[in-house]
């Protein structure tokens, strides 16, 4: 069975990896559009550059604000949670959303049985 061809707003990969980052804020959502409109702040236009003149690296960014650019397609991002370096390996679907949508800070909570770090007496818990 052949793959879908991926397709952003009737574009191809490759015709969007031509685009320059103001001919990509036209295509973008509303959102997208208005921040690149702003232009890029020191902190976004560093990391874009970083990535421009080293291709094969993982680069680490704090920058959870870059907005995911159809450049950076097949690049691995370590991108700061607040805590540890999450990887993220930038795909096609990801274009348009920003690094900390991909970088959750939160993690689920999961508790364990009664008396793990709990007082002594809830480790005499009835197991019914």
């Amino acid at each position: 069975m052949a793959r879908k061809e991926f397709k952003y707003r009737g574009l191809s990969l490759e015709e969007l990896q031509k685009l320059s980052v103001e001919e990509f804020m036209n295509l973008a959502q509303s959102r997208t559009r208005r921040s690149l409109n702003r232009g890029l702040k020191d902190r976004r236009a560093a990391l874009l550059k970083r990535s421009r003149k080293d291709s094969k690296a993982v680069l680490r960014t704090h920058c959870r604000d870059m907005i995911v650019l159809p450049e950076f397609i097949g690049r691995t991002f370590a991108i700061y949670n607040g805590k540890e370096f999450v990887s993220v390996k930038i795909l096609p679907d990801m274009i348009g959303m920003y690094f900390g949508e991909l970088s959750p800070t939160r993690r689920r909570v999961m508790h364990t049985a009664p008396g793990k770090g709990a007082t002594r007496a809830s480790k005499f818990v009835s197991l019914k």
